[in-house]
Formats: C-alpha cells, structure tokens, sequence
C-alpha cells in the first residue's frame, strides 16, 4: 500500500551536475515550470502531454535506469547527500568502534573496495556450499533451508514475524510462497512470446552463473534445466499478484498438528527450532494449496536436485556482494533483460543503496540532519489535519452510505497515526558487526540482524513505533494493521513538497500523497480493516455490495488502458492505488479550496489560476519516460498504473478538473457521466 514501487532501489544518480540542472528548472518558488509543457497539445485531450510534453520530449530514459522521471531525479539528489555523509564517514579513521559512523563508513568502504571483493571470489561462501553438498536426506535438507532463512536467503517459501491479521496487538509467524527467481508465477505460465522469451533468458542466465562457479557447460545448463523446472512447480501452485491482494485468501491460521496434517514431508517443529522461534501453538499459512505443492515436490523431487536448486539460491543471493563477473551477470539478466537498461550503475551509487538498504536507519540519522527541519514537519502535521478534516466533510455527504457505516468510517478515520520524516525512536544497530575486512560478511550480518530481529518479535506485542522506511526514500505508505500514514523526510521535498511554492502546487503534489494514504484505509483492501488494524468487516452488507460496484467502475476504467500493442493494464491489480489517486486528489481539492476561505482569492501565476495549478502540481511529478521492457514487468506485477494513467485516470473522472479547464462533454479527458468513477 506505497505510494511508489520501491524495488528497484537500485536506480539512482548519472551525475551530480545533472541532477542539479534539473532541479533548478523547478520554477521557483512557482513550484512548477511552464517550461516543462506542451501547449500545443489541448489540457481538456491529454493533460499528462499538456503538462509534461516538452519534458518527456527532452528527456531520455538514461542507459543505466529503466525509467527516468520526478521520483528518480528526487532520489538522486538524496542519494548525492547520502554519498556525500558517506564519504566523510568512511575516511574518518578516528570514529569510535561501534558508533553509527564507523559502522555506516565502514560497510560503505568496504563496499567499495571491489579490488579485496575480486580477491576474496568465492571464499566466504565455501562453508555455505559445504553445507548444501553434505546433504543427505530430507532432514538435512530442511535444515540447511532453515539456515538460509536465517542469513535471509530466500529460498523454497518464505516464512518471518507479522501482525496477527485479526489480532493486530499481537505478532505470529506467518509462512508464505516463495522460492522463485522471477518476478511472479505469471512469467513462469503464460505462453505469449515475450514470456518465453524471457524464461530462455532466464535459463541460459542461470547456466551462466553455474559456469561461474565452475561447473563444466553441459552440467551448468542441465543444472539451470533443474532450477526452471523446481520453480516453475513451485510457480503452478503459487497465487498470482491480484490473488494476493485479498487479505481474508491469506488469513489461515493453523495448529502444528495441522501443519503436520498438511505437509506431513516438513517437520516444522524442526524448523522453527532451527530458525530460533519462541515456543508457539499455531502460525499462519498464507497459501496452503502452495505448501500442499510443496509437500508433494518433497518427496517427489531427488535430493540431488534439490541441491542444485540451493547452490542457485545461494548464488542468485549473493551475486550483488562477490566479484565483478558474478554481479555483472547478475545485471545482465535482472537489470538488461528484465527492465532493459543499458549498463550498470557506477559502483559509489550501487553501494550508497546497500548501506541504506542493511543500516538504514544509522544512516537515515546523518540525513535528517541536513535534510529535514522541524519547520518541514509542522506544515506537513498541518496539512494533514486539513485534508483529515476534508476527508471527515466527505465521508458525512456520501449519499450511497449509510450511517451506520459512515459512523464506523469516522471512527477509523479519527484513528489514523501519522509518522512524519523519521523515527522518534532510532533503531539499536550495536549487536551488528562491522568492519572493513569483508563487503559479503557486512551484508550477511546486516542481513542476519534484520531477520533475528523480525523473528524474535513472534508472541510478542506489536511495537508500532517502528518504520516501513527508511527516512532518504521517496516514497510515502498506509499500514492497515498499524492504521497509520508515514512519510519519510526523503519524499518532503521538492517537487512533492516545496516550502517556496504556493499552497495549489503543494496541495496538488504532497496534499493529494497525503490524501492518496489516507484513502488507502478505504480503498479496496485498506476498508477490510477496522480503526485498530484488525481484518473485520464494519462494513453493512447492502454499503459494501455499493462499494464494490464502484469499485469496479475503476477497475474497467483502467483495465482499458492499453500501454503497449496487445498489453492492458490490469485493472484489478491496480485497483488499490487507483482508488487511492482519485480519493487522494478529491480530497486534496477540498482541503485546498477550505485553505482560502477567509483569505485574499490568490492571484494567476503565468496565466494559470489556483485551480489550475492544483492539478499541474500532480500532473508534473508523474511526469515519467519508460523503457519498454520497465512498462511490461510494471505492468505485469506492479499495482501502481503506468503515470500517463495515474494523471489522466482520476481527473477524467473529476468535475472539478474540467471546471478548471472549462473542458467540455465529449473532450478525451471528460469521462461520460454514465461510466464516471467516485467512491469517496
């Protein structure tokens, strides 16, 4: 329920100088730039061309990004200040073992010292191989996935510490599909063209890894052979990303002795000994037909097969940390073919994102500290409370809800816990080890930290204190089982957030990312849970069945897009952040509108009044150029639109965008009134 897709952490900065030279053209204190538009192409038939024309005409997708737009140049310019700490951490021989720059300087030098990576090759992983080849039976077997799990190696299905979905108060362990390389069981069951072809890319990828380990050609391709077919078994019984959108499907709480009953092939008494979990009489299990699968393929599949599957694992694991042909293969696959950018990023980028990514919140300190103000976070808690109060307006005028429901969507509403630019308690890095000897130790003990940490949190109370988030990212998110908005320091700043800027640009930019997380509470899966965070419906049966009808008008509406000859956008994947776009921008509106009564009616800025203004500050931080290949896996697994459809969607829908373009019945951006979409 982010506002972005944040997976591909990997994307970030060409140069210094550009990202400087696109953030000056920002607009001043305007906070958008008319140089960025296309007039020649009319608001009322494509506002996203109207508002971003000239800048997508002008901006290349660089060879090292799979798409270049508004989040990317804003990450880099965090990502050039994270640098920049590092740096000095790292040449600061004199901080104190232990303190947070030595540990966030050391894992970034150590990172960057690719010559002791090379030297080192596959040493570090001797023992781990060791182990995979000393299986001999099932236990073993299993024990060795348990000792994967515990180094964060994901492997076979996945298994960590969540909230009870029914009892948020309390964590349980829960155990999950897993154990593909791909993105989703989609690419490993659809037969069009382009699927196949990646999954002989993927194989002959796979092969080439063995090679590198020093398998003989003909035992590295039959090995990759045995990988494909183990996954794509695993991938038949595995959920497709719109399944896994409903949280009642994934809600099954079992008894061990069910689980026994269940996979009577896995001892999970063993396993959860292994993986250190406190004593518990019960765990969910989010896809049982997926372990059912499993527990066949546990008897079913050789040993020896099996081995080979963990030798990929491990490999597929690790490549980003061992030596330059590992990690350029690595990148030739996940990076060229899947998203289609042309090379990798220079190395200093690549390991200012595994440091945030293994000590984000040691190094999210440094960053606040140049980044955030106290004055940034009054505003934002003050634009909050507004569209909160727009939001608590809109609820009471819905005429197709009840009252008894609008009561129970007040209360929740009411409920919202807001987190604004970091943590107020920082996270206790001093049991992490880190030194300057070894980049794949860093990362492994990071790693494993993170997942004691996460598996010792089961039978325990949910500490909602805690953050999804690093402070630098760009990005925002709604938690339905904290029922809490966060937003990190990293997304409040321009464009989305511009303390030069007039309120119509940044309640059309940051204000509708509040109301987008705020609606994310009643979007499709959000409204399933109740003011505390507990998977219940509050919900009267006759409103529900009304919500859902209208759901379903988003659904249509953006399962129509065509991004690409033969290729729709999914409209049931996407329906919970485009209910989010349409809910967020409303209510947006009406908390902007409520912030003038009382005041001087502001004047035209370059022609374009406060309204119009409003909808080009969401239009221009979309602004988005793709390459092929990122729009396919976008639109396969992401449930975020494309942007051109995440502009014109939701103001295709609003009276309140063609008022301020006097746009007319039959313009391409007025939706006809029969098939126009609103829930709140």
């Amino acid at each position: 329920m982010r506002f972005l897709n944040v997976r591909s952490l990997g994307a970030l900065c060409l140069a210094l100088a550009l990202c400087l030279s696109v953030f000056a053209q920002s607009g001043g204190n305007r906070g958008f730039d008319p140089s960025r538009m296309d007039t020649t192409c009319q608001p009322c038939e494509d506002f996203y061309q109207y508002a971003n024309g000239n800048w997508l005409k002008t901006n290349e997708v660089p060879a090292a990004f799979a798409s270049w737009g508004s989040f990317r140049l804003l990450a880099e310019k965090n990502r050039t200040a994270l640098h920049e700490i590092l740096e000095e951490a790292a040449k600061n021989n004199a901080a104190a073992k232990g303190s947070v720059e030595q540990k966030i300087g050391s894992y970034y030098a150590a990172c960057m010292d690719e010559a002791r990576i090379n030297a080192a090759g596959l040493k570090p992983l001797e023992a781990d191989f060791a182990r995979i080849e000393k299986i001999k039976d099932m236990r073993d077997l299993q024990r060795v996935v348990a000792e994967m799990h515990r180094h964060a190696t994901p492997t076979m299905f996945g298994f960590g510490a969540l909230p009870d979905l029914k009892n948020s108060t309390q964590v349980i362990g829960n155990a999950g599909q897993g154990g593909l390389s791909l993105p989703n069981r989609d690419y490993y069951t659809k037969t069009d063209e382009k699927s196949v072809q990646i999954r002989e890319a993927f194989v002959k990828h796979v092969a080439r890894m063995f090679e590198l380990l020093g398998d003989a050609p003909d035992r590295a391709a039959s090995n990759a052979k045995t990988v494909m077919a183990i996954q794509t078994r695993l991938a038949e019984s595995s959920r497709t990303p719109v399944e896994l959108r409903d949280p009642n499907k994934q809600y099954n709480k079992m008894t061990l002795a069910q689980l026994k009953e269940l996979t009577p092939n896995f001892n999970w008494e063993a396993y959860l000994a292994a993986r250190g979990v406190p004593k518990v009489s019960e765990i969910n299990i989010g896809q049982p037909e997926f372990f059912k699968n499993l527990n066949a393929m546990l008897a079913e599949v050789p040993l020896a097969d099996w081995k080979t599957y963990l030798r990929w694992h491990l490999i597929r694991d690790a490549a980003a940390v061992l030596p330059t042909p590992f990690e350029q293969e690595s990148f030739n696959f996940y990076g060229r073919t899947l998203t289609g950018a042309k090379e990798q990023l220079p190395r200093w980028q690549r390991c200012v994102t595994s440091t945030d990514a293994a000590l984000g919140e040691a190094l999210g300190q440094a960053y606040v500290k140049r980044a955030f103000s106290p004055e940034s976070k009054a505003r934002m808690q003050q634009m909050i409370g507004n569209l909160i109060a727009a939001f608590r307006e809109r609820i009471n005028r819905l005429e197709w809800m009840s009252a008894e429901t609008k009561q129970q969507a007040q209360t929740k509403l009411e409920a919202f816990k807001q987190k604004i630019g970091y943590p107020d308690k920082w996270r206790d890095y001093s049991a992490v080890e880190i030194d300057r000897a070894s980049y794949l130790e860093n990362a492994r003990r990071a790693a494993l930290f993170e997942v004691t940490r996460n598996i010792n949190k089961i039978g325990k109370p949910v500490d909602r204190t805690e953050w999804g988030m690093t402070p630098p990212t760009v990005n925002a998110y709604y938690s339905p089982l904290f029922n809490e908005i966060a937003f990190p320091a990293g997304i409040l700043q321009p464009p989305f957030f511009n303390a030069e800027a007039d309120d119509a640009i940044n309640y059309g930019a940051i204000g509708a990312v509040i109301g987008h997380e705020l609606t994310h509470g009643f979007d499709d899966r959000g409204s399933l849970f109740d003011a505390q965070g507990n998977l219940r419906m509050w919900w009267t049966a006759e409103d529900r069945k009304k919500f859902e009808e209208r759901a379903e008008c988003v659904a249509s509406q953006f399962g129509g897009y065509e991004v690409d000859k033969g290729l729709n956008m999914n409209g049931k994947l996407v329906l919970g952040e485009s209910i989010a776009d349409l809910g967020g921008l409303t209510v947006a509106y009406d908390a902007f509108q409520k912030s003038l009564q009382g005041k001087p009616r502001p004047a035209a800025i370059d022609g374009f009044t406060p309204e119009q203004r409003f909808f080009l500050g969401w239009a221009q931080v979309w602004a988005t150029n793709y390459r092929a290949e990122a729009i396919r896996q976008q639109v396969l697994g992401d449930p975020h639109p494309i942007a051109r459809f995440r502009v014109n969607g939701p103001l295709s829908n609003m009276t309140q965008f063609a008022e301020a373009y006097s746009c007319k019945t039959g313009d391409k951006m007025v939706r006809p009134t029969s098939d126009r979409c609103q829930i709140w």
